[in-house]
């Protein structure tokens, strides 16, 4: 089995690419299938995030370019600063990743967003598109900025520290 090891700004001939959704471009340690059908094992750093274009480097010196899949989305477009401030604000009080484009907010399709981003007047669509949320501010650091033991497994088909906090909560809270 092919092991990644660490990203790299190697340019060179890629031996394949890593299509991954979101949520497992935010596990550090995991069993993977390569675009080709090869099986691979990430084995990042605690708290290492993919994004799409990054490259990683096998032990054995293979070069592997991460891609990111296509996912079911919802943006929310409006052309009025003011509100589309008030839907990241909104959604980044229920901890949920959101990708920002010039008039639009765009986070992983749940529908009672949908509906609470109507409410404040942006008009909101369920499509297929990459989703590249923002890195916040704890970037690079890991997510949940406390500590505790990891217990990762490679060969396992899950990573065994979830980062499921990340995911909306539809529910939300206020801090």
């Amino acid at each position: 089995m092919l092991h990644l090891t660490e990203k790299s700004q190697a340019h060179g001939p890629l031996a394949d690419t890593l299509t991954l959704p979101f949520e497992r471009r935010q596990k550090s340690r995991q069993r993977v299938t390569l675009d080709s059908g090869r099986e691979a094992g990430v084995v990042l750093a605690p708290g290492t995030f993919l994004r799409d274009g990054d490259v990683l480097r096998a032990d054995s010196g293979e070069l592997v370019r991460v891609r990111a899949a296509v996912e079911t989305v919802s943006t929310a477009r409006t052309g009025d600063p003011l509100r589309l401030a008030r839907a990241c604000y909104h959604l980044g009080n229920r901890h949920v990743p959101v990708q920002i484009g010039p008039g639009w907010a765009r986070f992983l399709h749940d529908h009672v967003l949908d509906d609470m981003l109507r409410q404040l007047g942006l008009a909101v669509v369920t499509e297929e598109a990459q989703f590249e949320p923002e890195g916040g501010a704890y970037a690079g650091r890991h997510a949940h900025g406390h500590d505790h033991p990891h217990a990762h497994a490679v060969d396992g088909a899950e990573d065994a520290h979830s980062h499921d906090g990340l995911r909306s909560h539809a529910g939300g809270h206020s801090h």
